[in-house]
């Protein structure tokens, strides 16, 4: 962001709260505080198995979780299962909340539950394929939602007590 969506003067940079910020000091004061995004993640369970999409923009080797912006006035249990339901076609029933997880390349807070999902898969214009996986058969990804699916794993195949990492995700179990 370089100009004022309020006023159109540009931006300048400047120190606000101990973090850089944009500020306009020519006209009206804005601040672009840049705070995160919120994003909603789905562990989908499907017939048993993991199910992973690829978006359309994607390598074909590319797969990942069910993700989407949060809306307004939309909690983020409403909207996970909106994503579900849009983006694959099928119903959701959340099983519990994994955790809230920073992704600071794209300024986002993701927040991932474990959806159990019933009906036939119909894909949106979003997505171009998907594939089921035994949860054994899952390999995981270092950034993005990639550590959110790695503690869920751990905790459902009881490789690690997942609890008790340190690496920046929360699981909601901490006191």
């Amino acid at each position: 962001m370089r100009f004022c969506p309020m006023c159109s003067a540009a931006l300048e940079p400047v120190e606000l709260g101990g973090y850089p910020r944009l500020r306009c000091e020519a006209q009206c004061g804005f601040v672009h505080w840049g705070n995160p995004t919120p994003v909603v993640a789905a562990i989908v369970e499907y017939e048993g198995k993991v199910l992973l999409a690829r978006n359309v923009a994607w390598p074909e080797k590319w797969y990942a979780l069910i993700t989407g912006f949060l809306e307004r006035e939309e909690t983020p249990e409403q909207g996970v299962l909106r994503e579900v339901q849009e983006e694959l076609g099928l119903d959701g029933r959340i099983r519990e909340f994994v955790g809230h997880y920073t992704f600071p390349e794209q300024n986002q807070i993701i927040c991932v539950y474990h959806v159990e999902a019933a009906g036939e898969v119909v894909l949106n214009e979003e997505l171009a394929e998907y594939r089921l996986f035994a949860h054994e058969d899952v390999r995981t990804w270092p950034r993005g939602t990639g550590p959110a699916l790695r503690d869920w794993l751990d905790r459902k195949l009881g490789r690690v007590d997942a609890s008790m990492r340190i690496d920046g995700a929360t699981t909601g179990d901490e006191p």
